[in-house]
C-alpha cells in the first residue's frame, strides 16, 4: 500500500459533478485533492503543475475530450493513472473493463469508485507502465464512437433515420432536441443534448454551446462577435448562425488557427 495519499486531479464540466466526486473520495478517505478543472486544457496545465497520481477526466467537457486529454498526457514521464468518468451505458465503455486504466459510469456509486481507487493504487505499488496500455483503450473507444450509426428524426407523423455523420448541427428548444441535417429538419426523441452527444463521434461533435451541439466538418462560415467571441454560420439551408460560447471560443480558435 501507498504510505501517502493519491493525490488527485478532478476534471469535469460541471461544478455539481465535481463537488459530488470530491465528497465520495473524502469519504473513502487517502485521497488528497490536488485540484480540479472545468475543461481540457485547463486539466493538462494542472497535471504539469500538480503531477497528480490519478486524473479523473470526464468524457465530454469543453477544450478537449477526455480522450484528448488522454492523448496529451499519456506521454509524459509522471503521466497519471487515468479514470475516465462517463455517461455512456455499458455497452459503449466495454473497451475500459482491462486492468491499465478504470472507467466510472455517472451517477457515481461509492463502491465502484473505491474499486477505482484500489486498482491505482494497485498499479503505484506494482511499478506498471500506463502508457501503451491506455492508447490502445483511449483508440478502441475512439473507433467505436466513430463507427456508422443512425438516428430517428421525427418530421410530421413520420420518423426518418438519418446518418449521423449528416447531422449539420442540433440545438435544445422548448424542452425538445431538434435536428437539421442538408435535407430533414425535425426533433428527435433523446431528452437532452448530453444523451445526444454520447451517440456521437467527439471529434467532429463539439458542444460549442450549452444549447447547441455542430458538427465542425459543417460550418459555412465564422463570423466575430462581441468581446472576441464567434457565431458560426453553419451549412443548412437556412445558412443557421449558432453562438459560440466563451469556454469553446479558444477551442475552436486553437482547432482553426484563427
Amino acid at each position: 500500500m501507498l504510505e501517502r495519499d493519491l493525490r488527485a486531479l478532478i476534471v469535469d464540466d460541471e461544478q455539481l459533478a465535481r463537488d459530488e466526486l470530491r465528497y465520495l473520495l473524502e469519504q473513502l478517505g487517502g485521497v488528497e485533492i490536488v485540484a480540479q478543472a472545468d475543461n481540457g486544457p485547463d486539466a493538462i496545465a494542472a497535471v504539469g503543475k500538480h503531477t497528480p497520481d490519478v486524473a479523473f477526466l470526464d468524457v465530454q467537457m469543453p477544450g478537449f475530450t477526455g480522450f484528448e486529454v488522454a492523448r496529451q498526457i499519456i506521454d509524459r514521464e509522471q503521466a497519471p493513472a487515468i479514470v475516465f468518468v462517463t455517461a455512456y451505458d455499458q455497452h459503449a465503455i466495454e473497451a475500459f473493463e482491462v486492468n491499465a486504466v478504470d472507467y466510472l459510469l455517472k451517477p457515481v456509486e461509492p463502491a465502484r469508485l473505491d474499486t477505482a481507487v484500489q486498482r491505482v493504487r494497485r498499479r503505484h505499488v506494482e511499478a506498471q507502465p500506463l502508457n501503451d496500455q491506455l492508447q490502445r483503450i483511449v483508440e478502441l473507444v475512439e473507433r467505436r464512437q466513430s463507427r456508422r450509426e443512425q438516428v430517428a428524426v421525427k418530421v410530421g407523423e413520420r420518423f426518418l433515420l438519418v446518418q449521423t455523420e449528416e447531422i449539420i448541427f442540433a440545438s435544445m428548444a422548448d424542452e425538445s432536441i431538434n435536428i437539421v441535417t442538408s435535407h430533414v429538419a425535425g426533433s428527435c426523441n433523446y431528452r437532452t443534448l448530453d444523451e445526444l452527444q454520447a451517440r456521437l463521434d467527439p471529434a467532429t461533435f463539439w458542444r460549442v454551446h450549452r444549447s447547441h451541439l455542430v458538427n465542425i466538418n459543417k460550418i459555412k462560415e465564422i463570423v466575430p462577435w462581441f468581446s472576441r467571441n464567434y457565431i458560426l454560420r453553419m451549412k443548412d439551408a437556412k445558412a443557421t448562425e449558432i453562438p459560440v460560447s466563451r469556454s469553446q471560443t479558444r477551442r475552436l480558435r486553437d482547432y482553426l488557427k484563427l
